[in-house]
């Protein structure tokens, strides 16, 4: 069964192996599933070929001389082009410490040789489809305008949308790849992986306060999902925004109202997305029974007034 019967495109299988007779079995087989493979005997090689060309997915051998595969994925890993390429680890290794230690390099997958062809080609169809998942949920992200990026354990971005790595770069005065999670940021990701997403706290940074982050969750094996927010220090008084039953957000949301920016412009200095802004002014216009916009900016600014 070929695998990519309906693209133009040929999946592109980097397999890097010492056995001669493992390549040429894996080379064969997966030509024949209609993929183009490039192979390399080590890891060093391995590393030559993916400065030229991205592969779609790797096949590593665990054991190889001079750079094992254990190495080789986590210097691949650490390129962001090919942080989201899937690695399905081969060896003879059956051991639970040799199956862990794949998975926290940065692979998927693990096969035990003698390798069974077709199960081989099935887990490889699973995983290529579950990265064209991934990049078709980011590429939506992106267009969405949401401020999210995403880390691993030692707090490197693996990849981020455009909003949030200009928020990222105007606040940390770098590119956003350069950007690393200090180590109060580190701590507190532990503890927020540990609660769940729901019931995180936001976290800031020791030297600017006003860019927060919240923990979204785990959408990878050692790949964790931040939302950014660029506290403006700008709402309605504690005291006015209790008495009407607003959240602080809501608060945010409708003292900006009142200063007379748009709902796209309330989400790029709240790091929400305009949806979530629409949300929040019919909660504002329903709690302060108030049909429009103009009603509820006027409410907001007499509310300044008698507070300033």
């Amino acid at each position: 069964m070929r695998m990519n019967t309906e693209s133009k495109k040929r999946d592109i299988a980097l397999v890097v192996d010492d056995s001669p007779e493992t390549l040429r079995l894996l080379t064969d087989a997966l030509d024949g599933a209609g993929m183009t493979v490039m192979v390399a005997l080590d890891g060093a090689a391995a590393m030559r070929i993916v400065d030229q060309i991205t592969p779609d997915i790797v096949l590593l051998d665990a054991v190889m001389p001079g750079i094992d595969g254990f190495e080789t994925c986590r210097r691949l890993k650490r390129d962001a082009g090919l942080a989201n390429v899937p690695v399905i680890f081969m060896t003879g290794l059956a051991e639970t410490e040799h199956i862990v230690r794949g998975l926290e390099a940065g692979g998927v997958d693990y096969v035990t040789k003698p390798i069974v062809i077709e199960e081989m080609l099935a887990r490889i169809r699973v995983h290529l489809g579950n990265a064209r998942l991934t990049q078709s949920a980011r590429a939506a992200l992106d267009v969405s305008g949401r401020f999210l990026f995403a880390v691993n354990r030692q707090g490197n971005i693996l990849w981020a949308t455009p909003q949030a790595q200009k928020l990222l770069a105007d606040h940390h005065g770098a590119q956003a790849d350069d950007f690393v999670l200090p180590p109060s940021l580190l701590q507190w990701l532990e503890q927020a992986k540990g609660k769940g997403s729901a019931k995180s706290q936001a976290a800031t940074l020791p030297d600017n306060p006003q860019l927060r982050f919240y923990y979204m969750g785990e959408t990878a094996p050692n790949e964790f999902l931040l939302r950014l927010s660029r506290e403006s220090g700008t709402s309605l008084p504690p005291e006015f925004t209790s008495e009407l039953g607003l959240t602080t957000r809501e608060g945010e949301v409708l003292a900006w109202l009142s200063k007379g920016k748009t709902n796209r412009d309330i989400a790029q200095i709240l790091g929400l997305s305009p949806r979530t802004v629409d949300k929040h002014l019919e909660q504002i216009y329903a709690k302060l029974g108030v049909e429009n916009r103009t009603a509820a900016a006027a409410i907001a600014t007499n509310a300044t007034r008698r507070n300033s």
